[in-house]
C-alpha cells in the first residue's frame, strides 16, 4: 500500500460518513410529511440517472454491466433495499443517534455470518467484541422496561439485512466489477418502491397514527419544490457518498478506513441535538460507548489478522 495515499483514504471515509449522516437527517426531516417509498423512489431515480448519464459512460461504458450472476445481484440488492426501509422506518419514530447506534451491530452480525456461511475463522477477541457490542445495544434498547419500544427492532432488522448484503458482496465480489455491484442496487430500489407506491400510494392503509407505519403507508403526493429539491439532493448524496466510500477502500487499507465510518455516530448525535432536540440518556450513552469500543476492537483485530477482502461498494443508506 502506498503510504502517501493512506491519509487520503481517511478523508474520503470522513466525507462519506458525513454525507450519509446528512442524508439520514434529511430523510428523518421529511418523514412527517411524505411517504417513505416516495422519498426513496425519488432518491433512487436520481442515483440511477447519474449512473446512466454520467458515471457509466465515463468509466468504461455499458458493457461492464454484463454479468452471469444476475440472481445473486438481485438478491443482494433486495437485502439492501430491506435494510434501508427498516432503517428509515425507525428514523421516523426514534432519535437519530439511537437508530444509528443499533444499526452498528451490523459488523458483529457480519462476523457471525462470515463464520456460518463463508467458513471464515474468528478469534476470541472478535467474539468478545461481538458480545460487548450486543450488550451495548441491549443498554440502548432495554427490552422488558418502559423505555423499550418495538420500533427499536427495525434498525436491528436493518443491520441483519445489511449483514446479509455484505456477506453476498464478499461471495460475488471476486468475480464481479465495481459497476455491476453498484448499478443493480438502485435499479431494484426503483422496482420495489414502485410496487409499494402502486400498492400503498393511495393512503388507504394510513391512519394508524404510529410514525413508522405512517411513514411507510402514507399517500403519495406531489412535494413542495423545496422538499423535492431535498429528495433530489439525497439521491445525489447517496451516489457521491457511495463513490467516496469506495474510493476510501480503494486507496487505503480497510483497517484504516473502517474506524472513520464510526464518525457517523458522532454526526447522528450532533444532528439529533441541533435539528430535532434529541439527547441520549445515561443508558444510551453507555450503550453507544460499548458499541463504539467493540467496533474499534474488531477493526484492530482486522488489522492484526488482515486478509485480502472486498469492501462494500456503497453504504446501505
Amino acid at each position: 500500500m502506498d503510504q502517501t495515499k493512506t491519509p487520503t483514504g481517511a478523508l474520503w471515509a470522513l466525507l462519506a460518513s458525513l454525507i450519509f449522516s446528512v442524508n439520514d437527517m434529511l430523510i428523518k426531516f421529511l418523514s412527517d410529511g411524505y411517504a417513505l417509498h416516495q422519498v426513496v423512489f425519488t432518491r433512487s431515480l436520481t442515483g440511477v440517472l447519474l449512473l446512466l448519464i454520467v458515471v457509466i459512460p465515463l468509466t468504461g461504458g455499458f458493457g461492464q454491466l454484463r454479468t452471469n450472476r444476475i440472481g445473486l445481484h438481485l438478491l443482494r440488492a433486495l437485502f439492501v433495499v430491506a435494510a434501508n426501509l427498516f432503517f428509515y422506518m425507525a428514523l421516523a419514530d426514534l432519535p437519530l443517534a439511537t437508530v444509528v447506534s443499533i444499526f452498528f451491530i451490523a459488523p458483529f452480525l457480519i462476523t457471525i455470518f462470515s463464520v456460518v456461511f463463508l467458513g471464515e475463522t474468528v478469534g476470541k477477541w472478535r467474539w468478545i467484541a461481538v458480545a460487548v457490542g450486543l450488550a451495548g445495544v441491549m443498554l440502548i434498547v432495554r427490552p422488558g422496561t418502559e423505555a423499550f419500544t418495538y420500533t427499536a427492532i427495525f434498525p436491528a432488522l436493518a443491520a441483519l439485512c445489511y449483514a446479509s448484503f455484505h456477506v453476498l458482496t464478499r461471495k460475488i465480489g471476486t468475480t464481479e466489477n465495481l459497476m455491476t455491484l453498484t448499478f443493480y442496487v438502485p435499479v431494484v430500489f426503483l422496482v420495489v418502491t414502485s410496487v409499494i407506491g402502486f400498492s400503498l400510494g393511495q393512503g388507504g392503509f394510513s391512519g394508524d397514527g404510529h410514525r413508522s407505519f405512517e411513514f411507510l403507508v402514507r399517500a403519495w403526493h406531489w412535494p413542495a419544490w423545496e422538499d423535492l429539491g431535498i429528495m433530489v439532493f439525497i439521491g445525489v448524496g447517496v451516489t457521491v457518498g457511495g463513490a467516496a466510500i469506495s474510493q476510501a477502500y480503494r486507496v487505503a487499507e480497510a483497517a484504516l478506513v473502517a474506524p472513520f465510518e464510526y464518525t457517523g455516530l458522532i454526526y447522528a448525535t450532533l444532528f439529533g441535538y441541533l435539528i430535532f432536540s434529541e439527547w441520549p440518556d445515561a443508558f444510551e450513552w453507555a450503550g453507544m460507548c460499548l458499541v463504539l469500543a467493540s467496533g474499534l476492537v474488531m477493526v484492530w483485530r482486522e488489522a492484526v489478522n488482515s486478509k485480502p477482502r472486498v469492501a462494500p461498494p456503497n453504504s446501505p443508506r
